[in-house]
């Protein structure tokens, strides 16, 4: 029985890190307990702000913190499997996965598989279904208030220029990053079922507008629900010269749900009741020390996790809802691949995204002492 606080440790220091980091600190029963990246200059940064030991191997930081009860794998995204299945299989840790969690499908399989042999449990990071407003339609659509979906409409509208991409060699590839829609897109992936439910239909273009990088910065698709809804999705990092707005509409048979803002966070429209518009919709613009379209929802995960420890609360992302997400993920690929309409329900994957690139790989990988 793992006991609180939980001991977490961070596996890469990047930009989200130090959100993970406050995230920690405001939740009861959990505990910064070590960081770790191949970066000495970030790790030492993070340990030395937050008073924990600080690791550029994260073997050598298992070893030398034995009481970490779980790993939070932030590391670039096609590497989330390799340094997530080493962190289980030799270290018998827990896992928090940030998003896209695994680039592929089988990815997921494997890695739930390893983690249930040791009787441990990974936690996927989807921190937009936390925000206010997501809560309230989430809750209005299960409740009735907006009658049966007819729409539902998602568009993201973000700043990602080319020293963006140069920042590391993993950014803008299709096997350890994807484009738009893998690396900031993926939440409102998410959403497009959390709240619309499964999509059974997708016919998506996919373009390179606004960068020097081999995947897509712009994406458009339409989509078929299997309830009869229909849907449509605007993806973008070549906006210019800001992030604008990350939104998304539901047209009911009994009324209209809209979100807006920077990152899904404001309720501004609400037919069956105006007034609760202010009442769900957070300001993210205030946030310090990271970027506003990381919200607050990782605060609320934090406690989840917690909870699930504490009083053996569900932890509200299963694996077959993150298999859900990562299939829709790939529809998207497969269709701009293949030129037309594609069945999300179907084994087949992208042959672009989450591709073995061990150039790329080695450059992130970490040896045992």
């Amino acid at each position: 029985m793992t006991k609180l606080p939980l001991k977490i440790a961070l596996i890469g220091c990047g930009r989200i890190a130090g959100h993970h980091c406050q995230s920690i600190g405001q939740v009861d029963g959990v505990e910064l307990a070590a960081v770790c990246d191949l970066d000495v200059a970030k790790a030492k940064a993070y340990g030395d702000q937050f008073s924990v030991p600080y690791f550029t191997n994260y073997h050598e930081m298992f070893q030398a913190v034995p009481e970490i009860d779980i790993a939070a794998v932030i590391t670039p995204s096609g590497m989330h499997f390799e340094h997530g299945t080493e962190a289980i299989e030799h270290y018998k840790k827990h896992l928090i996965m940030e998003k896209p969690m695994f680039m592929r499908p089988e990815q997921l399989h494997t890695a739930y598989g390893a983690a249930d042999k040791q009787g441990l449990h990974i936690f996927p990071v989807f921190q937009n279904r936390n925000n206010k407003a997501v809560r309230r339609v989430r809750k209005a659509l299960a409740a009735g208030e907006l009658g049966d979906i007819r729409i539902v409409s998602v568009r993201v509208r973000w700043c990602r220029p080319q020293r963006y991409y140069d920042m590391a060699p993993w950014r803008g590839t299709y096997s350890h990053d994807g484009g738009c829609l893998t690396n900031q897109g993926i939440h409102h992936v998410d959403l497009l079922r959390h709240l619309g439910g499964e999509v059974e239909r997708i016919n998506a273009t996919m373009r390179t507008l606004g960068a020097d990088i081999e995947v897509e910065d712009a994406l458009v698709a339409t989509l078929a629900y299997k309830s009869g809804a229909i849907g449509n999705l605007e993806v973008t990092t070549a906006a210019r010269p800001d992030d604008f707005e990350a939104s998304l509409s539901i047209v009911g048979s009994e009324g209209l749900a809209q979100i807006g803002g920077i990152a899904v966070n404001e309720l501004q429209v609400f037919t069956p009741d105006p007034s609760e518009c202010a009442a769900n919709s957070e300001d993210f613009v205030g946030i310090k020390g990271h970027g506003a379209v990381y919200g607050y929802g990782h605060t609320d995960m934090y406690s989840d996790i917690a909870a699930f420890f504490r009083d053996a609360s569900p932890y509200p992302v299963d694996r077959n809802d993150c298999l859900g997400t990562l299939k829709l993920l790939h529809a998207f690929y497969r269709s701009d691949e293949a030129g037309g309409w594609v069945n999300v329900d179907s084994d087949e994957q992208s042959v672009r995204l989450g591709r073995e690139n061990d150039e790329v790989s080695n450059l992130y990988r970490t040896p045992a002492p």
